[in-house]
């Protein structure tokens, strides 16, 4: 017997019990801010996991700053592997493990961004390769990735690194290989 393909929901997250995302929760209220939470799956409360970490509260106005480039982002990505594409809506949004972590980096680059910034922030972000923004991320959760680290370590770098400088056109990407690693890793 065939098995299934993986339904997803959201930005590629899996949609089984247990599997380890990202949950971006917009609240209905335009004044309330944004919360982006790793979620561990069945990998959390066992061996020192926490079940969920917090990793930034930002500002609504901040968060209407970058989610169209996270967006765009994701979901070329997304149609790239042939699975359904997402849209931010409020409420919760799940995102795929390896995209949350690219969504918190863009995420911390911004949080103290001025809206002059805001769009520097996106088209940095954007010139990055998936592989940067992962490493980026696994530095700044290491020391800095809850939100009460503003302004700390890896997050004060990234947002000097991806706010200074002008907005210009992203440089272009090499060609991925053809046999290169696969957009999400392995679904956990």
């Amino acid at each position: 017997m065939a098995s299934q393909p993986l339904k997803m929901v959201g930005f590629g997250a899996p949609d089984v019990l247990g599997a380890h995302v990202f949950h971006v929760e917009i609240p209905r209220g335009r004044t309330e801010g944004i919360v982006i939470t790793e979620r561990y799956g069945y990998r959390g409360g066992h061996g020192g996991v926490p079940e969920e970490e917090p990793r930034v509260r930002l500002q609504r106005h901040i968060w209407t700053g970058i989610r169209d480039a996270a967006q765009r982002e994701f979901n070329t990505r997304l149609k790239a592997t042939k699975l359904p594409t997402g849209r931010w809506s409020v409420g919760e949004n799940l995102v795929d493990r390896i995209l949350g972590k690219e969504l918190c980096v863009l995420a911390w680059a911004a949080e103290e961004a001025t809206d002059e910034e805001l769009p520097i922030v996106c088209t940095r972000w954007s010139a990055l390769r998936p592989e940067e923004r992962w490493w980026l991320f696994a530095m700044t959760a290491a020391e800095a990735g809850l939100p009460e680290d503003r302004a700390r370590g890896w997050r004060k770098a990234l947002r000097s690194a991806l706010s200074d400088g002008e907005k210009s056109a992203p440089r272009p990407r090499p060609a991925e290989p053809r046999n290169g690693p696969h957009l999400f890793g392995d679904l956990q």
